[in-house]
């Protein structure tokens, strides 16, 4: 399935978007990653260790660290990067079409 997040512009470089579930039929929250490449990515919002949430975290490079226990996942992938996570964050298509982000899950 895909959804319209909105404009590429509502999502400057180093920062994200949280798309909520509710909103976009999803199962669970997605995070979209401008990363510091200029490309787009999108994890799962929940950090895969402890109730934390990806959208709050902060990005440097192609990584997001997750506010609560400093773990850190690749954009790319959702693969885990350190400790104490251990399992990987699910990662989701995005792109940019005609300037607007679309969410594939």
């Amino acid at each position: 399935m895909s959804y319209r997040v909105g404009s590429a512009e509502l999502v400057p470089q180093g920062e994200s978007l949280l798309v909520s579930a509710s909103d976009s039929g999803a199962s669970e929250d997605i995070a979209i990653f401008h990363a510091e490449d200029g490309n787009f990515y999108a994890l799962q919002d929940e950090c895969p260790h402890e109730v934390a949430s990806l959208s709050e975290g902060w990005i440097e490079d192609c990584s997001v660290e997750c506010p609560l226990h400093s773990s850190t996942f690749d954009l790319k992938t959702g693969r885990v990067q350190c400790l104490p996570a251990t399992v990987d964050a699910r990662s989701y298509p995005v792109n940019v079409v005609d300037g607007f982000l679309e969410l594939d899950f």
